[in-house]
């Protein structure tokens, strides 16, 4: 059955969004504090393997269906694909939190609407931009653009290779704006949320595995209890829960809204990193999160009824 979809985000749509950003944005400050002692690649496997654990339990307890119909259009193949851009994704993010800030991090990959706006017309033709929500995006763009500038100086402290750390953060961007784009451009568009989110770490679980055996991590000795701590935050909290609200949210409301509305995730990451890991607040990252923040108002406007 196709599931119903509102043409304009409701209260409740707003209010579930705000609730994602915040976690979301306090997510890179978890992912930060765990990456000190619990490798990458390997926290990322163990997260999406600990998500999908639980999102069996919870479709078992409610009775949901996890498995296509055999009735129903097949979803494997969008299904690995979202799972293997998924995968991508959030190797991407959490290598990139080596070389760069938690709050940095929390802007760079909400360049994702940017890429989803660019490519959601070959998709979805009915959520076209208008020009004022084009220029939302562009101030957004602009001022992600002037902080990724300031990678290459020595102002922020970060490193040497602080640069690699905020290309990775955009190129994680890139790769979730690609899995917004995969689900609404297949079948998958109209499966449960819990089949889609299953896709995504049932195969990216394993890839992200591999991949931290193939680069030769190994397993920490000797973890902090906060480090474990920041690993169940980010498996229990983020990637079970609010990817849940958030696939349910894709489903029922326009995409482009959606992804723009996430653009206050770097206000609640900014915060979390210079306010939770003491890391320096500079004036460019500060005209980034407003502009950001100024490009949501317009990108998420709700059209004037002709």
């Amino acid at each position: 059955m196709t599931a119903q979809r509102r043409s304009h985000l409701d209260p409740i749509a707003i209010a579930s969004l705000l609730l994602c950003a915040a976690l979301w944005g306090l997510n890179q400050t978890a992912s930060k504090v765990a990456v000190a002692e619990i490798p990458p690649l390997l926290q990322a496997a163990l997260r999406s393997a600990g998500a999908a654990l639980l999102l069996g339990l919870w479709a078992g307890v409610r009775r949901i269906p996890l498995r296509p119909a055999a009735s129903a259009p097949p979803t494997l193949w969008p299904g690995l694909a979202a799972g293997a851009l998924f995968a991508l994704e959030f190797g991407c993010i959490f290598v990139g939190l080596q070389y760069t800030s938690a709050s940095r991090m929390a802007v760079f990959i909400y360049l994702a609407p940017f890429f989803v706006a660019l490519g959601m017309p070959w998709v979805a033709p009915g959520e076209r931009l208008r020009g004022a929500q084009w220029s939302g995006l562009a101030v957004a763009f602009a001022g992600v653009a002037i902080a990724l500038g300031e990678s290459f100086s020595a102002v922020t402290g970060a490193g040497p290779r602080q640069w690699w750390g905020d290309a990775l953060g955009v190129a994680g961007a890139a790769l979730w704006a690609g899995t917004t784009l995969t689900i609404r451009a297949t079948r998958l568009s109209n499966a449960p949320a819990e089949q889609t989110l299953m896709y995504q770490l049932l195969v990216s679980a394993p890839l992200l595995g591999l991949a931290s055996w193939w680069v030769g991590e190994a397993w920490p000795a000797q973890a902090s209890g906060l480090a474990w701590g920041a690993l169940a935050f980010q498996t229990v909290i983020v990637t079970f829960a609010s990817y849940l609200l958030w696939f349910w949210l894709m489903r029922h409301y326009p995409a482009t809204q959606i992804s723009s509305f996430t653009l206050l995730t770097p206000v609640f990451g900014l915060a979390a990193g210079v306010g939770l890991l003491g890391e320096p607040l500079t004036s460019r990252l500060v005209i980034a999160l407003v502009a950001v923040s100024g490009g949501i108002a317009l990108v998420s406007r709700r059209p004037r009824a002709a």
